[in-house]
């Protein structure tokens, strides 16, 4: 759905059911070069399953027409204006990467706006390799094969989609590649710049999990345990073989987590 924002338009896929109001919403939010492609299988769950569901394209990516935005913080507000525009007063926010940081800084500066908050491949700083950030600044496809390296375990490198006749890694690469100019050059710098992580960590009050995976090479686990700390009740449910594409590498257990959460 196209979603009118005054200044512009944003597009949210609902999951293949009719958006209502009345059911408790759930808001997906991609990580860098990405769009709401990644959260196909576990939004038409959850819309079929009793859930209002908004898988957002963020500006620049998708459907959403650009600039990228160039902050973290930026992103956050951009969030809370599509909800006011959508009159959803809180919602349920599933991040990941990317996405993860952007809930963290909405939710630590405006905890009335969420009544839930799952964060997939998250960790307290995200730098950005260099050799990979040159790659996005020239737009090489280097980039998207680096990411899609780093981003997938084993099983992900050699198969392994849960859907036969599907390349995983080749998937991730052409997504990643069909992002406009400049547009994954801005996401990795935002994440890269973004250090207020831990201090909107010790903010949020809302229920949290924290969505890992142990094989996790962009965001390994350990990397996320200040903002675990940080988090009265947090939970916390680690994949064993996932890496950092775990919504897509294991989309099941991914789904089965977030319907008990969110």
């Amino acid at each position: 759905m196209q979603i009118d924002l005054g200044n512009g338009t944003a597009f949210a896929a609902n999951g293949g059911r009719p958006f209502e109001h009345k059911l408790p919403v759930v808001l997906f939010l991609h990580g860098a070069g990405m769009d709401h492609t990644v959260w196909s299988l576990q939004a038409r769950y959850l819309a079929h399953h009793g859930r209002a569901v908004l898988a957002l394209d963020l500006p620049g990516h998708g459907k959403t027409p650009g600039p990228a935005l160039g902050s973290i913080p930026e992103m956050a507000d951009w969030v809370v204006r599509l909800l006011e525009k959508m009159e959803v007063t809180q919602a349920a926010l599933v991040g990941h990467s990317m996405g993860a940081l952007i809930g963290l800084d909405l939710a630590g500066r405006m905890p009335e706006k969420l009544r839930a908050l799952a964060l997939l491949g998250v960790a307290e700083r995200m730098p950005v390799h260099p050799d990979l950030q040159t790659a996005a600044d020239r737009n090489e496809e280097l980039a998207a094969e680096l990411i899609t390296s780093w981003g997938h375990a084993r099983r992900g490198q050699v198969g392994g989609h849960p859907a036969p006749g599907l390349w995983m890694a080749g998937g991730a690469v052409r997504l990643i590649d069909r992002a406009a100019d400049g547009v994954l050059a801005a996401d990795l710098a935002a994440c890269n710049a973004y250090d207020l992580a831990l201090t909107r960590a010790t903010a949020i009050r809302c229920p949290t999990l924290f969505l890992l995976g142990a094989a996790d090479r962009m965001t390994p686990p350990a990397k996320a345990k200040p903002l675990i700390d940080a988090i009265a009740g947090a939970r916390v449910l680690t994949l064993p073989t996932a890496g950092h594409m775990m919504m897509t590498e294991h989309p099941d257990a991914v789904t089965d987590a977030l319907r008990d959460f969110v």
